[in-house]
């Protein structure tokens, strides 16, 4: 007998007909021979509406208050899945993430896994039960208080658990069929990969791709759970991400996906003094208040001996690392601070970048061509990032995939669900 991990998105289970068709796959799965573990998260949109709705109450709710009332919606969709799947003749229990032994760090809103004691599902995977998990969620080792894992973690919640069961692999339900070249939403002839590498998949997440949780696939290297990116909505084979094998399709990619991320702002501090130690003594400000930066460049010191820092970071940082920095000011002597909200960044990411030159001039004509303006550019071993303005983005997306070669002849990508929230 297998052991298998399913996530269902948002978009999988919306309503009641959603819930009842992943409920007839989740059935089906374990007829087939298979003991199954069910992470889901909330219906459609109801985490936003859930945010909304307290906002109203107040603009700053407090931390501990918005997780219980947000881990409310995965608790929703887990009990009603349950009810489906009796409803098949099948048995099912449903579980909180705390119930499920997900312990985490005390952060509010952004809480880390320190461990899963998964007994409890053990136990009623034992006695013939289909488990189902409330993604997202989990209990503080600390305070004993619910907490949430950041927006996306049921992948998180999934790939977890996988690791902690010994499950064979991890299938993560979306409404598309897979990992494609590009985002479906903006290229419509988007190729879907059939596998990746945890290392290209980390990169394509990191760089905006959507498709799956950042920390889901840091957490599937880390412990070497195969993930299987597929649509609920179609039998379509999808997406495999695991350790390269030889022989496999993914020798051949040089590139293996262009992602776009349309949530970034940058920050540019003008006249730092060209001082030893002034630049460590900016981040170290910028890292005491939590703030990730993303790309960085320093222009060479001009006449007057001081320098312009850029850099990128969250837009719901910015307001925070702007206060931060302002309250530095006389410490650090830099003249001013500028920012800008309206950007967006696209990256190209493939292994095969290593051992092929000509990658980047690729790129940059593919952009020149399409009249698109590089801001800034940052690069890793297999990823070139740049920072465009954003209403030129889904046309550097497109005139990118194009120029690598990527638009698809048989047919246009289908996106099934999903308002875009």
């Amino acid at each position: 007998m297998g052991r298998v991990v399913q996530k269902f998105g948002g978009s999988s289970v919306a309503d009641a007909d959603g819930i009842k068709r992943v409920a007839r796959r989740v059935v089906d799965t374990q007829r087939a021979g298979n003991e199954v573990i069910v992470v889901i998260s909330a219906m459609g949109d109801t985490t936003d509406d859930l945010l909304d709705l307290a906002h109203q109450i107040t603009p700053t709710p407090p931390g501990r208050e918005l997780d219980m009332l947000l881990t409310t919606g995965e608790r929703q969709s887990a009990a009603l899945l349950a009810m489906a799947i009796d409803a098949l003749g099948a048995k099912a229990r449903s579980y909180t993430g705390s119930q499920a032994g997900v312990i985490t760090t005390s952060a509010h809103g952004d809480a880390r896994i320190i461990d899963i004691t998964p007994g409890r599902i053990t136990a009623a995977l034992a006695k013939g039960f289909v488990v189902i998990v409330a993604g997202f969620q989990g209990v503080s080792q600390d305070t004993k208080d619910v907490t949430t894992l950041g927006r996306g973690a049921s992948d998180t919640t999934a790939v977890a658990l996988a690791s902690a069961t010994g499950a064979d692999y991890c299938e993560i339900y979306t409404d598309v069929d897979g990992v494609f070249t590009a985002d479906p939403r903006i290229v419509s002839h988007a190729r879907p990969i059939p596998e990746i590498s945890y290392d290209e998949m980390l990169e394509l997440a990191a760089a905006g791709a959507k498709i799956l949780h950042l920390r889901s696939v840091e957490y599937a290297r880390r412990y070497g759970v195969p993930v299987h990116v597929r649509s609920s909505f179609s039998d379509k084979p999808g997406t495999w991400i695991q350790d390269r094998t030889e022989g496999s399709a993914m020798e051949a990619a040089i590139i293996s996906g262009i992602a776009v991320d349309n949530s970034e702002a940058k920050v540019t501090v003008v006249g730092v003094p060209d001082i030893i130690g002034k630049a460590a003594r900016l981040f170290d400000i910028l890292a005491d208040t939590g703030v990730n930066l993303d790309m960085v460049v320093q222009n060479a010191s001009v006449a007057d001996n001081t320098v312009a820092i850029s850099f990128t970071l969250p837009d719901a940082d910015r307001p925070r690392a702007i206060e931060a920095l302002r309250a530095a000011q006389a410490d650090i002597g830099f003249d001013s601070l500028t920012w800008d909200d309206n950007i967006g960044k696209v990256s190209v990411v493939g292994i095969g970048m290593r051992t092929h030159p000509g990658v980047t001039a690729t790129f940059f004509r593919a952009l020149a061509d399409a009249g698109i303006n590089i801001d800034m550019i940052s690069t890793s071993e297999i990823r070139i990032s740049v920072v465009v303005r954003q209403d030129q983005v889904d046309r550097a997306v497109q005139a990118t995939h194009t120029a690598f070669g990527f638009d698809s002849e048989t047919g246009e990508a289908v996106v099934y669900a999903g308002t875009g929230r």
